[in-house]
């Protein structure tokens, strides 16, 4: 073998290492998700994760160079994995509240949608005035507790079905207790379920994510009423959640999520799994 063949063979040698180093210093980022929350993260065929906030959380991966690694984990116990280092974010439908960043940081918000109520078309509650109107309690407080106070003659002794530890919940209890009886549930899916079996009268819950609901065969006789709310306890939109002591990966999420949303990518995802465009605005 000749001297010049060698020299080529080392070259060729200490490039692949120089790959082979530089693919094992690229950093991991662990995303949680709660896998249940259909269309934002759910688990499709094969337990595959699949979803808004899936193929986003790969996007932003991609923008800040790491590799993404995401896995599922129950909304109750979200929150206290991650401040226990099981992984370095969540992206899990989770809206940005003062009650949470009391405890977590979030990166900036790459999504905003208001509630709703699903029922069944037959029932009274279907009868809910303001249906599709959409009131903001930070922007205009004095018109969204007037809303509130015109469907609540309606919901008076109703069950209405909420997941808990969600800003939903915390909106009906707010809004709604001593009038409605607030039932809690696991998750989305639970609750789904329940108002299918007659058991309560009312879910309450992301519109996105009840817009999934009604395509399911089974809530083909039923439909999304009343007014429709965002901001004050509800949050100001959705981010990824992060422990306060990470401010180096919260500045690479909050640079990444700004592309994301100025290249128009956080709306061509948003039209794929909700059919409409919920990119935050300002």
């Amino acid at each position: 073998m000749t001297i010049t063949r060698l020299i080529g063979l080392a070259l060729v040698a200490g490039l692949i290492g120089v790959g082979s180093a530089g693919a094992q210093a690229q950093k991991t980022v662990r995303i949680a998700t709660e896998g249940a929350y259909e269309p934002w993260n759910f688990t499709g065929p094969g337990g595959q994760l699949q979803g808004f906030e899936i193929d986003l959380a790969n996007d932003l991966c991609r923008r800040m160079n790491v590799k993404c690694e995401i896995t599922a984990q129950d909304w109750d116990g979200i929150i206290p994995s991650l401040q226990a280092g099981k992984f370095d974010a969540i992206m899990a439908g989770m809206s940005v509240t003062d009650e949470r960043e009391k405890v977590i940081s979030f990166s900036r918000a790459y999504a905003n949608a208001p509630n709703g109520f699903v029922v069944e078309k037959s029932s009274p509650l279907a009868k809910m005035p303001l249906t599709g109107e959409r009131f903001d309690l930070a922007r205009d407080e004095a018109a969204a507790l007037k809303a509130i106070e015109q469907i609540k003659p309606l919901l008076k002794g109703k069950t209405i079905g909420v997941q808990g530890s969600t800003t939903h919940a915390s909106f009906a209890e707010k809004y709604f207790k001593g009038t409605a009886e607030i039932r809690e549930y696991k998750s989305t899916e639970a609750h789904d379920l329940d108002l299918a079996a007659g058991r309560v009268d009312a879910i309450l819950a992301d519109s996105t994510t009840l817009q999934g609901t009604l395509k399911k065969p089974e809530f083909k006789g039923y439909a999304m009423v009343g007014p429709n709310f965002n901001g004050g306890i509800l949050g100001r939109g959705v981010g990824a959640g992060l422990r306060k002591a990470d401010t180096e990966l919260k500045g690479q999420f909050d640079k990444a999520v700004q592309e994301a949303i100025a290249d128009g990518t956080v709306k061509k995802l948003s039209e794929k799994w909700f059919g409409l465009d919920i990119t935050p605005r300002g």
